[in-house]
């Protein structure tokens, strides 16, 4: 099968699903019982966090964490979006930064101006866009607007159709006249992200056993007979690179080029993040940088936020990485 092809379904009766790269599995989606990336809460402020500046809030899902909550005193009432995950037992990171995402737009209410993404290159396209995007509903709520690459190859009517959504939903949450702790807005599930962000056609089936064995896996074959092998303890993620067979004089540097471009991967299908720990397999010194600017490049097409830290003492290299999902083994125990 070639091309990219988005399918629905359920793992452990839980709704999933599972993108296809030209037949290969490249993401895997499982819901948990957790509060989904996006849910938008009524909070009260409880208590602040001396010398670190966040602030901790009651809501009806428990206690949930916004860093930097200077200005904000206890009994403070606000409204706050999950915008990631911590670990167990501890508080859920949220934000104050409310957006308001689908396919074609994001909505950032506090943040006017429309931009479009720079994927889209062609300025006729651009300024078609833009036009599709500013409906009367639109301009009138001085909200921000980002349009999202996949306005390319869409219809302006479904452009400024769902424009209009989001910003209808922006304002139907913002001027919520209540003051009670609440779940204002349920974040998207598997299936919803995967109509908004893959922009694959898709397929309904009712089991996805199949794609859960191959994300289980935590080892990752490599071209030329190298591996990766990513595993996950309680202070970080550990990632080891194997050369394989190959003992030539380039067989490092070869096999962690392959594995830079593999990790994204990797780590996307077990849902990982945190302070991770690359092991590479040795290579001279002299070739780090242009290891660091293939990784760099690997890193740029993946929708979590990765950022390079850099080398150890030890020849280890450190990477610190949102964390954007529940990690898989914990979705499923």
């Amino acid at each position: 099968m070639n091309g990219s092809q988005a399918v629905l379904g359920t793992i452990q009766d839980r709704e999933a699903a599972a993108f296809y790269v030209d037949g290969r599995l490249d993401d895997l989606l499982i819901d948990s019982d957790r509060p989904r990336l996006g849910t938008i809460y009524r909070a009260k402020a409880t208590r602040p966090v001396k010398g670190q500046g966040g602030m901790f809030f009651e809501t009806p899902d428990g206690s949930m964490y916004l860093r930097g909550g200077k200005g904000i005193a206890p009994g403070d009432v606000m409204l706050l979006q999950v915008s990631g995950y911590a670990e167990p037992g501890k508080a859920i990171p949220v934000t104050s930064k409310l957006l308001f995402k689908s396919r074609y737009a994001i909505v950032t209410p506090e943040a006017p101006g429309v931009n479009i993404s720079r994927a889209i290159k062609d300025d006729e396209a651009r300024l078609a866009i833009r036009a599709a995007a500013e409906t009367e509903l639109a301009e009138a709520s001085g909200f921000g607007i980002i349009l999202r690459s996949a306005c390319l190859d869409a219809d302006p009517d479904e452009i400024a159709s769902d424009v209009d959504a989001m910003v209808g939903l922006a304002q139907a949450v913002l001027q919520d006249p209540d003051q009670g702790l609440e779940k204002l807005l349920e974040g998207a599930g598997p299936h919803d992200i995967a109509w908004r962000d893959w922009g694959a056609d898709s397929t309904i089936e009712e089991s996805l056993d199949d794609a859960l064995d191959g994300a289980l896996r935590s080892h990752t074959p490599l071209p030329g007979g190298g591996s990766i092998v990513v595993e996950q303890t309680r202070a970080l993620i550990a990632v080891d690179v194997n050369s394989g067979p190959d003992t030539s004089h380039a067989a490092g540097l070869k096999v962690n080029i392959a594995a830079a471009r593999a990790l994204p991967r990797a780590l996307r299908l077990q849902g990982l993040g945190g302070q991770i720990v690359v092991d590479f397999a040795p290579m001279p010194k002299k070739d780090r940088r242009g290891l660091e600017s293939v990784l760099r490049s690997a890193l740029r097409l993946d929708d979590v936020e990765t950022a390079l830290i850099g080398w150890t003492t030890m020849g280890l290299f450190e990477l610190s990485r949102k964390r954007a999902r529940v990690p898989l083994i914990e979705v499923l125990t």
